[in-house]
């Protein structure tokens, strides 16, 4: 079985940082995808950032510049560095993967991605 695991969540003043991990077990040698979605109350998913073995990595408009994402191969392990933060940012975030590459298009659509973690909650007050 493939299993998602996210950390890192917290409660964050405007302007501070947060780093959330997401690690991954089961399959993982053949997670092709990995990415970030969020979603806050009353809104749909919203795409943070991906990597994909096509290409990458690619940010969502909203978080371009502030938002870094890593990759741990070895670890298996997906990191989302988050600076800068604001209160729009608040939402729970979730670790999605795949086991395609998929393409600069597709990484932003949630609906391509078959695995998701739990979330973790990230609070930024302003």
């Amino acid at each position: 079985q493939v299993q998602l695991v996210e950390s890192g969540g917290g409660l964050v003043q405007t302007g501070g940082s947060l780093r959330l991990s997401c690690v991954a077990s089961g399959r993982t040698s053949r997670f092709y995808a990995m990415a970030w979605f969020r979603q806050a109350p009353g809104k749909e998913r919203e795409f943070v950032a991906a990597s994909s073995w096509s290409g990458g990595p690619y940010y969502g408009d909203s978080v371009k510049g502030r938002f870094t994402l890593s990759r741990d191969t070895a670890e298996h392990t997906l990191y989302l560095q988050m600076d800068s933060l604001k209160p729009e940012d608040s939402a729970v975030y979730y670790c999605a993967a795949d086991l395609r590459a998929l393409t600069s298009l597709a990484v932003a659509a949630r609906d391509e991605y078959d695995y998701w973690g739990q979330g973790t909650q990230v609070t930024v007050s302003s």
